[in-house]
């Protein structure tokens, strides 16, 4: 099932909702060579492989690449929106498989593969999708979700915290 966004009436994404195959996303990120420019300032990250195509075809790639880290932020804000206001993303790790060039969208999706009851963990697979369906990056995310109460069942409550 496909529950993002969370619409205002699902505010709280509690962990007894999800289950295992419920899916994240999917978030679309468009890419550009300006949004390149402009986070290289941004993360001090100045490979020139992302600003000048000229050098990134000698270096043997097909253009000037979208950031690894960038790509990881793409994956951060899909587990941050399934995760909700009162949810925590504990962990997110990804591998870097493949390229992709500016002036494709990149679409993050997500899949619910394993629930940890005891903390309320909601273990995710997520990655990133080329235009062409190439995974070029992906990984996971742990996510810890507020836990119902047990004496509000139902009753739209929040969080403590």
């Amino acid at each position: 099932m496909n529950r993002d966004p969370l619409s205002p009436s699902e505010a709280v994404r509690w962990y007894e909702d999800v289950a295992v195959g419920d899916r994240l996303g999917p978030l679309t990120r468009e890419t550009s060579r300006l949004q390149l420019a402009v986070y290289t300032a941004a993360s001090r990250d100045i490979s020139l492989i992302h600003l000048d195509p000229e050098l990134a075809r000698a270096s043997g790639l097909p253009d000037v690449i979208v950031q690894g880290s960038l790509k990881a932020a793409f994956l951060a804000s899909l587990a941050t929106a399934f995760a909700g206001e009162y949810g925590t993303v504990r962990r997110l790790t990804v591998q870097y498989r493949g390229v992709d060039v500016p002036g494709t969208p990149v679409v993050a999706h997500g899949v619910v593969e394993r629930l940890d009851p005891e903390r309320g963990f909601v273990e995710c697979r997520v990655w990133l999708e080329s235009a062409a369906g190439d995974e070029a990056t992906r990984g996971s995310a742990s996510i810890e979700l507020p836990r119902r109460p047990l004496t509000q069942a139902g009753d739209g409550a929040r969080p403590n915290g």
